[in-house]
């Protein structure tokens, strides 16, 4: 359970959006901004440059700036670092990403950070593997939609795991599916996709 957040700090957390979810009731509607790019993960320029212009519209009361991503562009942190080393009177800026590594040291210099993620359960991954269809498919994806890359592989080695909890035997093909799916996680491609692919796989192979 997330406590109301009334100094500016940095949210290292599992999933963005349910974060959001638990916090903004806590926040007063009128007072409350979410600054994120609405086309991808990742916080460029412009929404650095649309939270200094709105840390500088004048308050009588409290202000709370939400800015979110996967990813932070460097260049977009480097542009707010004077406004969070000096914020205007009554804003509190509360910086909510998934990895520590996407903010920059110099902003870490600045604002408290909480690291709020919680490890994955390898072995209590809700999937009956033995029973995997398409519905089940679909859920566990818009769960772990935002997930990074390090929790994505994770996934994959929790799956494995669950596999051979049921004791279900894998051929070379399918365990294959799993290896390539960590060397595409570790090329970066992005994650939904890989476990989008590897659970659809198995599930062609069950049948």
């Amino acid at each position: 359970m997330l406590d109301l957040i009334e100094n500016s700090s940095i949210l290292i957390v599992n999933d963005i959006e349910s974060t959001l979810e638990e916090l903004l009731p806590k926040y007063p509607l009128h007072s409350t901004r979410i600054i994120k790019n609405e086309e991808k993960d990742e916080f460029l320029i412009a929404q650095a440059t649309q939270a200094i212009k709105e840390a500088y519209i004048a308050t009588n009361s409290k202000k709370y700036l939400f800015l979110c991503g996967t990813t932070f562009r460097k260049e977009a942190q480097n542009s707010l670092l004077k406004v969070l080393e000096e914020p205007p009177r009554n804003i509190v800026f509360i910086i909510i990403t998934n990895s520590k590594t996407a903010i920059l040291p110099t902003i870490y210099s600045r604002l408290p950070y909480k690291y709020l993620k919680k490890s994955i359960i390898k072995n209590e991954i809700p999937l009956n593997i033995n029973k995997l269809d398409l519905k089940d498919i679909y859920n566990f994806l818009k769960d772990n939609q935002k997930i990074s890359k390090n929790e994505a592989k994770d996934i994959v080695e929790a799956i494995l795991l669950k596999v051979n909890s049921q004791k279900i035997k894998l051929s070379q093909k399918e365990l294959d599916f799993f290896s390539k799916s960590i060397k595409l996680l570790e090329l970066n491609s992005r994650p939904i996709n890989v476990l989008t692919t590897l659970l659809l796989s198995i599930a062609n192979q069950k049948k």
